[in-house]
């Protein structure tokens, strides 16, 4: 029995691209991420919140420092994060190994605590902060940066893996 292409059950759907599933993965890593964030913050594992980057650096209305200050910021952090999945997508994907999303993440560790600090009027310098707060968020940095390079490294070396055997399969068919 021959299949109807018209038939919706036999269309098939097309993957997404390798660079929208990159920024998707920086998207979903910056909103997990900060989440926790968050949750360091609330738990006093750390002095800094997300929303004291995102929101209150130019915006000190009383909602920012509730809730929705909190959602807002996660949502723009995520955001913000499909930039840096496409710094490490364009520069970083070909490198295989874990250690260099974890470098990536002390690397953006550095650039926001220590290089952007003056933006961050609202945010201590670094050697005021006490060291629960650099520890913990070092440490978040640091696995924020191996998901998104791990999980764009893991993904572009799948992709041309399954590239190579379909170009394979295509030469021995002829």
């Amino acid at each position: 029995m021959k299949e109807d292409p018209k038939l919706e059950q036999n269309k098939q759907e097309k993957a997404l691209s390798l660079l929208s599933r990159s920024l998707l993965t920086g998207f979903i890593g910056g909103v997990i991420w900060s989440t926790l964030g968050v949750f360091l913050y609330y738990f006093n594992f750390s002095e800094v919140a997300p929303r004291s980057f995102v929101l209150r650096s130019w915006n000190t209305a009383a909602w920012t420092s509730s809730w929705l200050g909190d959602v807002v910021s996660i949502v723009m952090i995520g955001i913000i994060s499909v930039a840096v999945a496409f710094v490490y997508y364009g520069v970083l994907k070909k490198i295989r190994i874990m250690w260099m999303g974890a470098a990536y993440g002390a690397i953006l560790w550095l650039i926001v605590f220590y290089v952007l600090q003056p933006i961050f009027t609202n945010i201590s310098k670094l050697t005021d902060m006490n060291l629960y707060t650099i520890v913990s968020t070092v440490c978040l940095y640091i696995i924020y940066g191996t998901f998104i390079g791990y999980s764009i490294s893991y993904d572009y070396h799948d992709t041309v893996m399954k590239e190579n055997q379909e170009r394979k399969s295509e030469k021995s068919d002829v």
